[in-house]
């Protein structure tokens, strides 16, 4: 296949000059800064949050760039995940003219930003057991056709894709292929991040919120060519990362030991609480999962779904989502919550 990246991109984009920051034009040290407008004075807490922060976060990819081994210029961080998805739609879909293709059920925000940017959608759904359809995928493509996302492992239903399905679609698809790799770290699969250098219209989204523990920082990761990094940086805002979060991210990639052992406990939490709803019988059936849930088929998931309202416990009612009728989406917690649920659960 040949990929022309240069063909995706929207002509604005093409001629866009992006905003040039101060941190942009000048990237040494020095012990007075006056290019910024920045407050002199400092700021009201004993941070130094007075001045704009590193506008490509180059301490933070070093370090995600040891810990995944993808070079720096391999990847784009931004405002959590969604602004990744944001600026896909932006740089490479013609609004009103374009497509992409979605693949639910899967994660909702890929259809919230297509809307914004006016792009049409075209669904393929997944197949009865939650796979890719290739051959719905192909029949949807045109030559307007410029996004695929697939979700692995999926959100709701907690599978991952067959690898030979999405390497068909990397091979003879010429427009960009994003696979949202969110709960990568829970999965059985391997990552498609080490395909980057074999398929270069490749796109693989990762994330801090889940495993890592830090969605309350907002910090998602893109990783793809060079070039489509480029672009990234190209449309993205220019301190999309605040100080604070670049911060406090640094210091949570330090801790890799405590987080493999919570993705450990977390997978043999997940198989406790599987076993512990199996002998439920408003529970027909459990999907297998490789993320930090299960998607979870009863006889009544709204009546289930508001008595553990009433008890304190909050899980996600997916029941109108198509190809999840009767089902309920619930996080694997810590040993002593899921305890709690099943206990609950035995007085429904």
């Amino acid at each position: 296949m040949n990929f022309d990246l240069n063909k995706l991109l929207r002509e604005n984009i093409k001629n866009l000059v992006p905003y040039s920051s101060a941190r942009d034009e000048f990237k040494g040290e020095a012990s007075i800064f006056l290019d910024a407008n920045e407050n002199a004075f400092g700021s009201p807490i004993d941070e130094d949050y007075n001045r704009y922060p590193d506008p490509l976060q180059l301490n933070v990819k070093q370090k995600i760039s040891q810990i995944k081994g993808v070079p720096p210029r391999n990847i784009f961080l931004g405002n959590g995940s969604d602004e990744a998805i944001d600026i896909l739609f932006r740089a490479f879909c013609r609004p009103g003219i374009d497509n992409v293709i979605l693949l639910p059920p899967t994660y909702g925000m890929y259809e919230v930003s297509a809307h914004i940017n006016d792009v049409e959608i075209r669904k393929v759904p997944l197949t009865p057991t939650y796979q890719l359809n290739l051959e719905g995928i192909a029949e949807a493509i045109d030559e307007n056709t410029k996004l695929i996302f697939i979700c692995s492992p999926n959100n709701p239903t907690g599978n991952s894709m067959n690898r030979e399905a999405v390497e068909t679609i990397l091979t003879n698809f010429q427009g960009l292929v994003v696979i949202d790799e969110a709960y990568i770290n829970y999965s059985r699969q391997k990552t498609f991040i080490q395909e980057l250098t074999e398929y270069s219209n490749l796109v693989v989204m990762q994330t801090l919120s889940k495993a890592w523990g830090l969605a309350g920082l907002r910090i998602g990761m893109a990783f793809a060519s060079e070039e489509i990094i480029e672009v990234f940086n190209k449309v993205k805002p220019p301190y999309n990362i605040n100080q604070a979060s670049q911060q406090l991210c640094l210091k949570a990639l330090e801790q890799v030991d405590i987080v493999n052992a919570w993705i450990k406990e977390t997978l043999v939490e997940r198989d406790k609480l599987v076993l512990g709803l199996k002998h439920f019988d408003f529970v027909l059936d459990i999907h297998p999962s490789d993320a930090n849930f299960i998607l979870v088929k009863t006889t009544n998931p709204v009546k289930i779904y508001t008595f553990l309202v009433e008890k304190g416990i909050i899980v996600r009612d997916r029941s109108k989502v198509d190809l999840c009728e009767g089902c309920l989406r619930i996080t694997i917690g810590t040993s002593e919550e899921n305890r709690q649920l099943i206990e609950t659960l035995e007085k429904y």
